[in-house]
């Protein structure tokens, strides 16, 4: 993927692996355990900090990886095809598992053993830039040999360097996307393409969905009244927004507020828009007929990344190194992005892309153009007390809804 030649947009993509909460965020752990999650997370930070466990790479060939769903290619037969590959190519055999529902929700089964430095069940795990930026101040994420991942020379120069991990030391990005809106184009086929028409449409009352996201749902809302969610903006602008959401889902206006599930609402033709994640909507289209558009608003868009990171207890740091340098070969790069359909951090593997599928490569939510890209904008980080206040505020609606 080449990369945008204004400086301006790539300071933006740069600006993508800042603090971003996950893009499947579930209604599982909301609320009040979100919260007392997130007051834990403030309070294991004057801690020791623990020690990084010895590496048995060399004599155990193994390695547990802990992801999202859907995010990997999958054969038929549900076998992984690049998995299997990487397997008879460097005899390291991999328990792949769905673990992730959350950053939060997976960060509380696994944070008093991350305190305690040991082994969480997992050699490797993909989160996203916020709370890969947590476990780095804690100490909870051993440091990457990059002698191990020479194929980290893929890496789009514009994600090598980021705030909450200088020089990618500890994080190497995995898969990222946009947080946009979908509707369904037999029932509108002139499209549904702005906030704004999500409220004063009459046909979708009752048909909205929204993401339990707070960072896709509110920065959307945000960006709709014209904050620059990426910038200089306070108390305020956020309650002016939750004032807008918490309207709409009075008003009945708004069905929904999900997580993943939010696909179901949309192919059983309960929600008819959403505020939605990129490459869902581009594997729920490849999945039910091409039923759905997508867009990134003119008023703008989230943009986020989540990242493979190795837990302090691991003990089969290199077997992840390994991995990790796989899959930055562009040729593999391609072929997941032919499956999640979501942005690839490999350079090169657009052009692997044109040998698997030509529309594949042109697609610009897996490979963005510079006018994709000028209209994503990324959350920023938000201060312990912001979190804090702005997620209570956002999960009472959620638990209201």
């Amino acid at each position: 993927m080449a990369l945008p030649a204004d400086p301006m947009i790539r300071q933006l993509v740069q600006q993508a692996q800042r603090a971003q909460m996950g893009r499947r965020a579930l209604l599982a752990g909301a609320g009040a355990g979100a919260a007392a999650l997130a007051l834990a997370a403030c309070s294991t930070g004057s801690a020791a900090r623990p020690t990084a466990a010895t590496d048995k790479s060399a004599s155990e060939k193994t390695l547990r990886w802990d992801n999202w769903a859907l995010y990997i290619d999958v054969d038929d037969a549900g076998n992984y095809p690049t998995l299997e590959a990487f397997t008879a190519e460097t005899g390291i055999k991999v328990n792949y598992t769905e673990a992730v529902d959350d950053n939060n929700t997976y960060y509380g089964k696994v944070k008093d053993q991350l305190a305690l430095g040991k082994d969480i069940g997992a050699d490797t795990v993909c989160l996203t830039d916020w709370m890969v930026g947590r476990l780095a101040r804690f100490g909870y994420l051993q440091e990457l040999d990059h002698a191990n991942i020479p194929n980290l020379a893929n890496l789009l120069p514009n994600l090598k360097d980021v705030d909450f991990d200088p020089g990618r030391e500890l994080s190497v990005p995995w898969q990222g996307g946009f947080a946009g809106i979908c509707w369904n184009k037999e029932k509108f086929p002139d499209g549904i393409t702005s906030v704004e028409q999500l409220w004063s449409t009459p046909e979708l009352k009752g048909r909205v969905g929204v993401l339990s996201e707070m960072r896709d749902t509110m920065g959307l809302i945000m960006l709709d009244a014209g904050v620059d969610i990426s910038g200089d903006w306070g108390d305020d602008d956020f309650t002016a927004a939750i004032e807008v959401l918490k309207k709409q889902v009075s008003d009945g206006q708004v069905r929904n507020i999900k997580g993943n599930s939010y696909k179901e609402d949309l192919v059983n033709g309960d929600s008819l828009a959403a505020i939605v994640w990129s490459g869902d909507i581009v594997q729920l289209n490849a999945e039910n007929g091409d039923k759905w558009g997508f867009v990134v608003p003119d008023k703008g868009g989230t943009i986020w990344n989540d990242n493979f990171v190795v837990p302090i207890g691991s003990a089969h740091k290199a077997n992840a190194e390994a991995l990790i340098n796989y899959y930055y070969d562009p040729a593999v790069a391609a072929e997941v992005a032919a499956y999640v359909n979501f942005i690839t951090p490999v350079a090169g593997a657009k052009e692997a892309a044109m040998e698997i599928d030509p529309e594949l490569a042109d697609n610009p939510l897996i490979f963005p153009d510079d006018a994709t890209l000028a209209k994503a904008k990324v959350f920023r980080t938000l201060t312990g007390a912001e979190e804090q206040t702005y997620g209570a505020e956002f999960q009472s609606i959620l638990l209201g809804a």
